[in-house]
């Protein structure tokens, strides 16, 4: 092998470390760049964020104050109330009454907590008058249930899991037959949820039909009518009128009965805990013109601390001030990355809205086609930028809050040579179709030829796919003939 020595010239990208941190700062979400600016203010004392100052308008306060006490003593009386600049509470913490204590307020937030579904059955089954073997099954019972209240597994399954504790505490000489299992189930779906426990949704309905007074004429007919569930299940009425020998008047009567039941039994005990999205932008309308702004509250502001800062020297070289001055750098690179982050989620946020002004007025049906190049073009930015700063970023409209990626939508042509966003086709596919006769609902290819009539031109399978996108059955399925 011969080794030499030689010049190359060739181009390379370079990511710098700040270039690295704008692009990660630039996808971040609200919540997370709140902790990603909690985490630099915690580890970099050069770093502190801008707080209000209020000291003059102590100072204002007290002096207002004085004004007020030296006029009341120049009086021949002293008030009831003097003047103070400060609150009581503010220096002296008092013991709060029962109704304001502490120890009220943390019981009050226990006792409004969800209680879960197996909580909810155990805490039940502890007061049945159950032998050990029984309430083991029923424990077993409950832990197999989903988040609809319904039984996930077989009573096989069931035995063989029962089976499997009573080993683990040496009685697997215990057998535990299915008939047990089974009256131990019927127990549990009479308690509260009603008909929790169900092994399917016709099983549920039929403990709850089966639970009403007999008193309720219906009730006799939607047993009847359940027994034939798979005519209910595809709406084909004709046949369960047939085979029902109901009348339409009492089969509709007896679906509206069957309507009220409840098809989930653990349905009020799903968790109700909604995921709150904070809008990083603000879309408002001033004289006539939609502006854009950030929202204050997840774009604080920074600042190097002044005091450090000038702790820092020259021509020192020592462990310390070294340490103060990459700290600084930090501080004036992290500050720069968040305002590049700001300006450029404002200057997306302004473009996006520019374009889809018609939707800010008039809703979906106004939304204009719209893709990443588009917009990358007119801000002069890379795609994958554009992406990343629409990507878990949210913006307040008076017609809700959405995600910047929601104004992006691909387009069909129009017969007028023009484009149809899909979000707006979408949005009066929806419009036609509540408008619909239950009787006669809409097919697809109608749907398709009523677009056309308005200049969309959109296909049939088109139509079927934005439907289905909306979570739409079928016409046959919507189709109700009582």
């Amino acid at each position: 092998m011969k080794l030499s020595l030689g010049l190359k010239v060739a181009n390379s990208l370079s990511l710098t470390p700040q270039l690295q941190q704008a692009i990660r700062l630039l996808q971040l979400s609200s919540l997370e760049l709140e902790q990603e600016i909690q985490n630099q203010l915690d580890s970099n004392p050069l770093l502190e964020k801008v707080e209000e100052h209020i000291d003059q308008q102590v100072d204002d306060k007290k002096i207002e104050n004085t004004a007020e006490l030296s006029d009341q003593l120049n009086e021949n009386y002293l008030p009831d109330d003097l003047p103070i600049d400060t609150q009581w509470d503010d220096i002296y913490t008092h013991q709060p009454t029962a109704l304001g204590s502490g120890d009220f307020e943390d019981k009050q937030e226990q006792h409004s907590e969800d209680m879960t579904l197996k909580q909810h059955l155990e805490d039940q089954i502890n007061l049945l008058n159950f032998s050990k073997i029984d309430k083991l099954i029923a424990f077993c019972v409950i832990d197999a249930l989903d988040e609809k209240g319904f039984l996930s597994i077989s009573i096989e399954e069931t035995v063989e899991s029962v089976e499997h504790l009573l080993d683990q505490v040496g009685l697997s000489h215990l057998n535990i037959e299915e008939d047990e299992v089974l009256v131990v189930l019927k127990h549990i779906q009479q308690l509260d949820p009603l008909a929790v426990g169900s092994r399917n949704l016709v099983e549920c309905l039929f403990i709850q039909l089966n639970a009403l007074p007999d008193s309720i004429k219906e009730k006799s007919n939607a047993l009847n009518v359940l027994k034939h569930y798979q005519f209910l299940i595809t709406n084909d009425l004709q046949k369960l009128l047939k085979v029902t020998s109901l009348s339409i008047l009492e089969l509709k009567e007896t679906i509206n009965l069957i309507k009220t039941l409840k098809p989930y039994p653990g349905i009020d005990f799903q968790s109700k805990q909604f995921e709150y999205q904070i809008p990083d932008a603000v879309v408002m309308k001033k004289n006539n013109m939609w502006s854009v702004g950030l929202n204050p509250d997840i774009a604080p502001k920074l600042r190097v601390n002044s005091y450090y800062s000038s702790l820092i020297k020259r021509a020192d070289s020592s462990v310390d001030n070294q340490y103060l001055k990459t700290q600084l750098l930090e501080a004036k690179n992290f500050i720069k990355s968040i305002d590049e982050r700001h300006k450029t989620l404002l200057k997306v946020a302004t473009c996006i809205i520019r374009h889809q002004q018609d939707f800010l007025e008039h809703g979906d049906e106004g939304m204009k086609p719209l893709i990443l190049r588009d917009v990358a073009e007119e801000v002069e930015l890379h795609e994958s930028t554009v992406s990343r700063v629409t990507t878990n970023k949210y913006i307040l409209t008076p017609k809700g809050l959405f995600e910047l990626k929601y104004f992006f939508s691909s387009h069909v042509g129009t017969t007028t040579g023009g484009e149809c966003s899909s979000t707006a086709i979408r949005a009066r596919i929806k419009k036609l179709i509540s408008a619909e006769s239950p009787q006669k609902p809409l097919s697809d290819n109608t749907i398709a030829n009523l677009l056309k009539n308005e200049g969309i031109d959109v296909a049939r399978r088109t139509v079927a796919k934005y439907r289905e996108s909306l979570h739409i059955p079928s016409s046959s399925d919507r189709k109700v003939l009582i």
